[in-house]
């Protein structure tokens, strides 16, 4: 991602649950790509990822969003960045 925003002038957007492919990494990697300088996540988000028609493994409950957010915000906060 460095390499990328040195090269790039546009905002880089991770796609973090079909990179993990499961719902446990979500959070912890939402923190290292913000942290890596993302501009953006894109977070596939389900009331019940368990009786999703599909990608339901890789999906956070809203409640599990609520936490990655509030975990996200700091690390944002202190690379000078907001959360929206």
């Amino acid at each position: 991602m460095p390499v990328v925003k040195k090269l790039s002038t546009h905002p880089i957007i991770v796609d973090i649950s079909h990179a993990m492919g499961h719902s446990d990494y979500i959070i912890p990697m939402s923190r290292v790509a913000v942290a890596a300088g993302a501009d953006g996540l894109m977070i596939e988000v389900h009331p019940n990822p368990k009786k999703a028609l599909c990608d339901g493994a890789q999906s956070l409950t809203p409640d599990q969003l609520r936490q990655l957010v509030s975990e996200v915000t700091p690390v944002a906060k202190i690379l000078g960045k907001r959360v929206v």
